[in-house]
């Protein structure tokens, strides 16, 4: 390589590091400064009622929060509702796209209604699925009682077991069309030929599913896995609505308790310890996840 070329490739390099500067600065102080500021505040404890000044502790929060019961419950309420609600959301949303993906009358009209669960505010939607699951004057109970499946209304949102699953199907409800519209994207790119080929060959659509669809799939079905999984975890605004994290904390997610710890105890220097270890478990869970998923996608497209 001679002089001039090496020149022409540190000018690129150098062009690109300075594309990315205004990016790499957006990161910084949405991404990085957030949480950075979150550690300096874990480190510090303040009583309001007898310091003015927060007194640097160390680790102390996070040792308290090796012993906290209450985070560990939270952590365990957020885990299944993620789990469940994603799982739902892919399997629906994929039938969903499948169908959506044909050639129909009206697949216009149809597609555009698929999204207004996903276009609605959280906080509207819940109150208004907090009203379906209401044990007097909700549409669930009446539709039930009118069915004869039972005597009585059910206390769906005052009940851990029902209170947890009313939250996953207005979840559900919600973000599956976010899932639907990816996967959607994904199956208009995937070229006809493919399916005819291998339906001369032999191939009956569920074969063609497994071994075309999924296959070329899998890079829209990691993207919407990826950010349903941080969006759900995260969740919020939809418990606060339905339940508040009730009944008797069975609902409690865990951006709930950090709410309950800041807004309503004033323990900042603990809430900012619980932020950072959320923070951390979520990037951990997210690694693995994508981890799995390339692997799977591997041995889905190895299988061919």
């Amino acid at each position: 390589m001679n002089n001039e070329q090496l020149t022409i490739r540190l000018g690129e390099k150098l062009t690109g590091w300075l594309l990315l500067i205004p990016a790499l600065l957006v990161m910084i102080l949405v991404f990085a400064y957030p949480i950075g500021r979150a550690f300096w505040l874990s480190l510090f404890v303040q009583n309001l009622g007898t310091q003015l000044q927060p007194q640097f502790t160390g680790l102390a929060n996070y040792g308290r929060l090796l012993g906290d019961g209450r985070f560990f419950a939270s952590l365990w309420n957020t885990t299944i509702f993620t789990t469940a609600s994603v799982l739902l959301e892919l399997f629906i949303g994929m039938a969903i796209a499948l169908v959506l993906d044909k050639s129909f009358r009206g697949r216009g009209f149809v597609r555009t209604v698929a999204l207004i669960p996903w276009a609605l505010p959280t906080a509207v939607m819940g109150l208004t699925w907090a009203w379906i699951f209401n044990d007097q004057y909700g549409i669930a109970n009446d539709i039930l009682l009118r069915l004869g499946f039972i005597d009585t209304g059910i206390p769906w949102l005052g009940d851990p077991a029902r209170a947890m699953l009313a939250l996953i199907v207005a979840d559900v409800w919600k973000t599956t069309p976010f899932i639907a519209i990816i996967l959607l994207a994904g199956l208009q790119s995937i070229p006809t030929d493919l399916y005819e080929a291998h339906a001369i060959d032999g191939a009956n659509p569920v074969q063609s599913f497994w071994q075309i669809t999924l296959p070329l799939l899998a890079p829209q079905i990691l993207i919407a896995l990826l950010f349903r999984f941080a969006q759900a975890f995260g969740i919020f605004d939809l418990v606060q609505v339905m339940t508040g994290g009730g009944p008797a904390g069975a609902t409690e997610t865990v951006s709930i308790y950090i709410y309950a710890t800041v807004r309503r105890y004033l323990d900042f220097g603990y809430g900012a310890a619980l932020v950072v270890v959320t923070f951390l478990l979520l990037i951990a869970a997210v690694a693995i996840v994508s981890f799995w998923l390339s692997k799977a996608r591997i041995n889905v497209a190895g299988g061919r």
